[in-house]
């Protein structure tokens, strides 16, 4: 394929990153400021294209939904969100489109057509989160399905870039393998650390390490994990009780410990072993946004979830991911 067209592909792709990085960025920021219901309907808002602004829009607003007063931050918060996300379609869709065009000349084409099936339902999901009251299983996936489409753009980056490690490294080649299970745990973690925003779980345990005082006793998993729930009006606050929430904070707490010593055992081994400076600088970085990571997690905990460390430990736990992906796949395509 022409170098020339190669580029504009792949320029196309980084924006769609950045792009999906904002969208990630807006969704954990949609919700964390309680404005998932924002606008009660799907994909406008009250009916509008926008949020009602005039007065008339407003009392239009309130007739068809009673039961939802209109909150113009809290809409604008969803509606900002959606209309990036749509963008973030459009570009997937090009890029999709670019993909088939270009297939005889070396351009990847399942992947991007993976992507377009995954923004789709990922569209879904967001007409989900809203139909079904923010039910946490839909809300969970909605947000591993943002992170996924931001990964697997990424991915369609570093396939499309062609660079390769000059001296080789062959001894660490090995450690794809241990890679790919750190995404694999990596991605559990951040499932649970879903599973504790969209239950409403992050503030139920107040001190460090684990919990306060008696929380062992207070472990029940009977219905902390159900991803069907009994049917509810609404499930926007939470329908599980302390009990349950707890559990499910600790498990995010014993997940996060399983992760980062993992994650700091692979940093580590690949940093001493590599000769290469590539695999060096990455296993710096991989380590040094677990770091940050970790110290975000603590913050929310010690500072009770202010919002601005809340939503940047959503975005690092998406970046700590893009880095760790970087490091599987040069280990396994670029040696």
């Amino acid at each position: 394929m022409p170098s020339q067209d190669v580029t504009k592909i792949r320029n196309l792709v980084l924006v769609s990153i950045l792009l999906a990085l904002v969208v990630v960025t807006l969704g954990a920021y949609t919700r964390l400021t309680h404005a998932g219901l924002g606008c009660p309907d799907w994909p406008g808002c009250y009916g509008f294209i926008d949020v009602p602004q005039t007065s008339e829009q407003i009392r239009q607003a309130e007739l068809a939904f009673p039961e939802r007063p209109v909150e113009p931050e809290k809409a604008w918060n969803e509606m900002i969100h959606r209309y990036f996300a749509g963008a973030l379609g459009l570009f997937i869709l090009v890029i999709s489109l670019l993909s088939v065009k270009y297939r005889r000349l070396g351009v990847p084409v399942y992947l991007p057509l993976a992507l377009l099936a995954l923004v789709i339902f990922q569209a879904a999901l967001g007409m989900w989160t809203v139909t079904m009251k923010l039910m946490p299983v839909v809300v969970m996936g909605h947000l591993l399905g943002g992170i996924t489409t931001l990964c697997l753009l990424f991915l369609l980056y570093l396939r499309l870039k062609p660079y390769r490690i000059p001296s080789g490294d062959w001894p660490i080649k090995k450690y794809w393998s241990y890679g790919l299970l750190g995404v694999v745990i990596l991605t559990a973690q951040i499932g649970l650390g879903g599973w504790t925003s969209s239950n409403y779980a992050a503030l139920v345990c107040t001190e460090l390490p684990i919990c306060q005082d008696g929380w062992l006793a207070r472990l029940t998993f009977e219905d902390s994990f159900d991803l069907v729930p009994p049917e509810r009006e609404t499930y926007e606050f939470g329908h599980l009780d302390h009990n349950e929430r707890l559990t499910i904070h600790v498990m995010h707490r014993f997940g996060a410990i399983v992760t980062a010593l993992y994650l700091a055992w692979l940093a580590l081994v690949i940093y001493r072993k590599a000769q290469s400076q590539f695999f060096k600088k990455t296993a710096l970085a991989l380590g040094g946004i677990l770091i940050c990571q970790l110290a975000l997690g603590v913050s929310n905990i010690w500072f009770s979830l202010p919002l601005g460390v809340a939503v940047s430990h959503n975005v690092v736990a998406a970046c700590l991911m893009l880095m760790l992906i970087t490091l599987t796949y040069s280990l396994k395509r670029k040696i």
